[in-house]
């Protein structure tokens, strides 16, 4: 017990404590932007990344991870804020996250292992466009002391680390906010600043339960947005967990992930923050500068609110330049560049989805919907390849009475074409042997497809025998199958 608290929170200390600043900086615009995507107060969405990152820090599936306010849950809540106001918005948060934990319960992480590489790799790509795109407005109509900045910034993140000594010792992209920041007070430019993107909340958030009524037209409202935020929200996290787990080379527990995910947004609805999940570009940012276990999840969460709180008037100061180009370099850092290469050798299906995948994310801004669709378009590809892997051989007996068909391969929707027109049903011979030893059945489609092929024969005379049955497909076509049961016709015209 004490070995696995060591691990996964005292192992990597320096490097955590310094990895959760720089989240925690980066952190404090996003949380703003998303406020105002929702359409409310800006502390509300701070709220929620400080008590989603602590939580979570304790309560999730996956160390190094960081979870708060999200722009994919942001953008579900804002017709919810504008007809119902902030009381219901917070009941949502609650709501989300029972109906989470209920989902970790019901091992719905499971599911990830339906979603495949190239899925994965198009969700990277996409939130890579999105990240960098989401940083244009603060790089259009704007003086060239802010290209200046970016650059400057850039060059500190990625020169730094080959600097003798200290290099290695303190994360470039802190370096960089913290440069960049002295440069601004010093010099009195006018730019942009993290203070110029709302008020910072001046107190602790307080446990106050949402002032909505406690009655069924109240969940009608609310469950809608709840389980959409929900469905989002894991999908984002546990695709974020997976690039974590990547980065890392670790394993992380999904379904703990979900429940983890579900108490983090309980505890921000009751503490007046809105919804979130899982920050795939943070969660970059904190493993690239050193974070590897719990500690620096928590330092996050917590340094993230001495700053906004206590340390705003220094927080105001820093310049948007600064993490522009901390965001850039998250932005470069998270696209997969070798899937662009891969395009020449990986086949033409999987080249597909990713892009499809990355096309999707891209222009609705909706993770799940390119998710699923790149799910569905990996599915169909899978199943079409599949059910072309099917050999359907033939020999006729020395009597020349009887013909045996071997069936090699799987016989399930996507085959059964192939599957009938693999038999010749015009044949003058007494006696047909079906060997399916080799074979298997895997749906009512394909037990339907050998009820049509028995009946076929039998209606030209021919008697059939079906042989070598694995017990599954046995089991499948004796609960479904009808050419051996009385009035075989009659039940498959029915079907």
């Amino acid at each position: 017990m004490l070995d696995s608290i060591k691990q996964q929170w005292f192992s990597n200390v320096r490097a955590d404590v310094l990895a959760g600043a720089v989240v925690a900086m980066a952190l404090i615009p996003e949380a703003i932007a998303f406020s105002i995507i929702a359409g409310v107060d800006p502390k509300i969405g701070l709220y929620a990344s400080f008590s989603m990152a602590v939580v979570i820090a304790f309560a999730g599936g996956r160390p190094a991870m960081i979870s708060a306010a999200t722009g994919a849950t942001a953008l579900l809540m804002t017709t919810l804020v504008r007809d119902h106001g902030l009381q219901y918005l917070l009941a949502t948060a609650v709501l989300t996250g029972l109906l989470q934990i209920v989902f970790g319960y019901l091992k719905l992480g499971n599911l990830m292992r339906f979603v495949s590489r190239s899925v994965v790799t198009g969700f990277v790509n996409a939130l890579a466009i999105l990240i960098f795109m989401a940083q244009l407005p603060e790089l259009t109509g704007v003086t060239w002391h802010v290209y200046a900045m970016t650059a400057a910034g850039l060059g500190i993140i990625y020169l730094f680390p080959y600097v003798p000594v200290i290099g290695k010792a303190l994360p470039s992209p802190l370096v960089c906010i913290v440069v960049l920041t002295v440069v601004y007070m010093v010099s009195g430019m006018h730019i942009h600043t993290v203070g110029d993107m709302g008020e910072l909340p001046d107190s602790l958030p307080m446990f106050l339960w949402p002032d909505v009524p406690l009655n069924f037209e109240t969940l009608t409202i609310i469950f809608p947005y709840s389980l959409a935020i929900a469905v989002v929200g894991l999908l984002e996290s546990m695709m974020t967990a997976t690039i974590v787990d990547e980065l890392t080379d670790t394993d992380s527990d999904k379904n703990r992930e979900c429940k983890g995910q579900g108490l983090a947004n309980v505890v921000s609805g009751l503490l007046g923050g809105m919804g979130g999940c899982a920050m795939i570009g943070q969660s970059v940012i904190n493993v690239k500068s050193g974070g590897r276990t719990r500690l620096s999840t928590f330092v996050a969460g917590v340094f993230l609110l001495i700053l906004v709180v206590f340390l705003g008037d220094w927080v105001s100061q820093i310049p948007m330049a600064a993490l522009v180009a901390v965001m850039i370099m998250v932005s470069i850092g998270t696209f997969s560049w070798e899937s662009i290469r891969n395009l020449r050798r990986h086949p033409l299906s999987t080249n597909i989805v990713m892009l499809a995948t990355v096309a999707v994310v891209v222009t609705t801004h909706n993770l799940a919907i390119g998710v699923l669709v790149g799910v569905l378009l990996a599915s169909l590809f899978f199943a079409n390849k599949v059910g072309q892997i099917l050999y359907i051989g033939s020999r006729m007996d020395d009597d020349g009475k009887t013909r045996n068909y071997e069936i090699v391969g799987q016989v399930f929707f996507a085959s059964t074409t192939r599957f009938n027109a693999g038999f010749d049903f015009k044949e003058a011979i007494e006696h047909v042997t079906i060997d399916v030893s080799r074979a298997h059945f895997w749906d009512i489609t394909a037990v339907e497809a050998l009820d049509n092929v028995v009946i076929k024969f039998r209606r030209e005379g021919t008697e059939v025998e079906v042989v070598g049955l694995n017990q599954a497909s046995a089991t499948l076509v004796d609960r479904f199958g009808v050419h051996d049961k009385p009035e075989a016709v009659e039940k498959l015209m029915g079907h």
